[in-house]
């Protein structure tokens, strides 16, 4: 062994493995060379086990986050569309309680006239939970697309899904040792930033603010990605839907400039609390709910949180100056029938 080379057993007894305490961080080229070795297959099962659990323990570092997701970028299937859209990475292991609002939020920012890409695996560890593919799939949508189809859904319809095998196969080949884990490891955050339409934007979801201001410096630190903008708030379960109440929203904008502020939902007709959004089947409910809010037959609360949803996405884009602007397009949208009209041409694709 040179000293140049880190194998994860070295890693582990020399820098990260030491202690919440006294680990240390990694340097970017160890970082990468850690996760080449992961998507090699090389580590022992054992070894891999306590690297992701240290890492956990110790809190990796944004450039440490950049240069996982750079060695895993290498590996990502990437169509592009001609269309930028707002790409959409929710935590991949799912919903659990509550229903997932993304699928119609998508539709209806597509029929305002801004483009969105969601993207997600097939019950990811450790929730194993509902997610986008799920709720698409009981819309009678194809989600087990090529990337290159998933690229023409968004270019035709606005709306686009790309499945994490066929984009990712890097990380979805690790399912059985991540499910052994028993808790998230770092490989849960980075899925979410693969970006495998190459958008110029990212709007994802937080627990606490310092993450967002972590997911923007890894985007900063990260060679592969060169996204524009980053919008982020507290979401629901982990996921991208906006948590009704007193909420935090992050938005950063690559000349530097960085926002965080507190939105009040009841002032853009989310008045309403969080067990108001849980159902009894996520995949089958929202599928539903999907369906009823975007025909315009809902005019309750499931209405009211779509279209705010809708209206981040519309604004991330930068197809709406305000949230207030972004809430009336969606409304539009949904009155008008365009929403109607994209939900049709996604299941007819």
């Amino acid at each position: 062994m040179t000293e140049e080379s880190w194998p994860l057993k070295r890693l582990m007894t020399e820098v990260v493995g030491s202690g919440t305490k006294s680990a240390e961080d990694m340097t970017r080229e160890q970082a990468a060379e850690a996760m080449t070795r992961i998507f090699d297959g090389a580590p022992d099962p054992t070894t891999l086990g306590a690297f992701w659990l240290a890492n956990r323990w110790k809190h990796n570092t944004p450039e440490e986050l950049a240069a996982f997701t750079d060695e895993m970028c290498d590996r990502v299937e990437y169509a592009t569309p001609d269309a930028d859209p707002v790409d959409c990475g929710a935590n991949y292991d799912g919903k659990r309680r509550t229903a997932i609002l993304g699928v119609a939020a998508g539709v209806v920012a597509a029929g305002a006239g801004t483009p969105v890409v969601a993207h997600s695996g097939d019950r990811v560890p450790t929730q194993k939970g509902d997610a986008y593919k799920h709720v698409l799939d009981e819309l009678g949508v194809a989600t087990e697309l090529t990337p290159r189809d998933s690229a023409d859904v968004v270019d035709e319809v606005g709306f686009g899904f790309y499945y994490q095998p066929a984009f990712n196969p890097a990380v979805a080949d690790l399912f059985d040792r991540r499910e052994q884990m028993g808790v998230r490891t770092f490989v849960n955050t980075v899925e979410t930033l693969a970006n495998p339409a190459g958008a110029s934007v990212h709007l994802g979801s937080f627990y606490h603010l310092a993450f967002a201001k972590k997911v923007v410096e890894t985007f900063q630190h990260s060679r592969f990605h060169d996204v524009s903008r980053v919008v982020m708030f507290q979401g629901l379960e982990g996921y991208d839907d906006i948590r009704p109440g007193y909420t935090k929203v992050a938005d950063w904008s690559a000349d530097g400039t960085f926002e965080d502020y507190e939105i009040e939902t009841a002032e853009y007709g989310m008045d309403f609390a969080e067990d108001d959004l849980r159902v009894d089947s996520v995949a089958a409910d929202s599928a539903r709910l999907t369906r009823e809010v975007v025909a315009g037959d809902r005019a309750d609360h499931w209405h009211d949180a779509v279209a705010l949803n809708a209206a981040v996405r519309i604004y991330a884009g930068g197809d709406a100056d305000t949230l207030a602007d972004g809430l009336d397009a969606a409304r539009t949208a949904i009155d008008d029938g365009s929403a109607a009209a994209v939900l049709d041409d996604l299941r007819s694709f």
